[in-house]
C-alpha cells in the first residue's frame, strides 16, 4: 500500500511536470507571436512617418513643376491592420514616388538648393533608418518565433495547435537603392 502510493505520487509529478512544460512552450510560442506583432506595429508607424514626409515632399515637388503634368504620384493607401503583403506594396508605391520625386528635383536646382526640400530629404533619410530599423526587429522575431515552432520539443506543441511559420517582411533590392541621397 504504501509502495503504490509513492508510484502514485511519482507519476503525479511527472504528470504535473508535464503540464507545466507544455503550458511553458505554448507561452514561449505566444510571446514570440506577440512580439512579432510589435514589430509589425513599429513598421506599420515607420511607413506612416515616411508617407506623411513623402506627401509633403510631393507638395513642394508640385509647387516648383506645376507645368510639368507627365510627373504623376500613385496614392498610396495606408490603413491599420495591414497585412505583410499590404505594407510590402504600400512599401514599393512609396518606394516609386520617392524616385519620382528625385528625378523631379534633378531637373530643378532651385528645388533641391531650397531650405524645405533640404530639411525633408533629411527626414526621408531618418525615416528610412527607422524603417530598416523596425524591418530588422520584425525578422529578428520572426526567426525566433520559427525557431520555436521547428525545434523539437514546441514543434510538437506547435503542430497540435496549429501554429504556423511567419513570412519575413522583404524590401525590394531595387527600392534599398532609392534612399541613397548625397549630401
Amino acid at each position: 500500500m504504501k509502495s503504490s502510493f509513492v508510484v502514485l505520487i511519482i507519476v503525479g509529478l511527472i504528470i504535473l511536470l508535464l503540464v507545466v512544460s507544455i503550458i511553458s512552450m505554448i507561452n514561449s510560442i505566444r510571446r514570440a507571436s506577440i512580439k512579432i506583432e510589435e514589430a509589425a506595429s513599429d513598421i506599420d508607424v515607420s511607413l506612416t512617418k515616411r508617407y506623411d514626409v513623402l506627401t509633403k515632399m510631393i507638395e513642394v515637388v508640385k509647387g516648383y513643376a506645376k507645368h510639368e503634368k507627365e510627373v504623376m504620384f500613385t496614392t498610396v493607401e495606408l490603413r491599420k491592420n495591414m497585412t505583410l503583403d499590404e505594407m510590402t506594396k504600400a512599401n514599393l508605391q512609396m518606394d516609386d514616388n520617392y524616385n519620382k520625386v528625385i528625378a523631379v528635383a534633378e531637373a530643378y536646382p532651385d528645388l533641391k538648393a531650397s531650405e524645405n526640400f533640404m530639411v525633408l530629404q533629411k527626414a526621408i533619410v531618418d525615416v528610412e533608418e527607422h524603417l530598416q530599423a523596425a524591418r530588422r526587429f520584425y525578422n529578428s522575431n520572426v526567426t525566433h518565433y520559427n525557431e520555436l515552432i521547428e525545434i523539437f520539443p514546441t514543434n510538437i506543441i506547435a503542430k497540435r495547435y496549429g501554429y504556423n511559420r511567419k513570412d519575413y517582411f522583404k524590401a525590394d533590392e531595387e527600392a534599398t537603392t532609392y534612399f541613397k541621397i548625397e549630401s
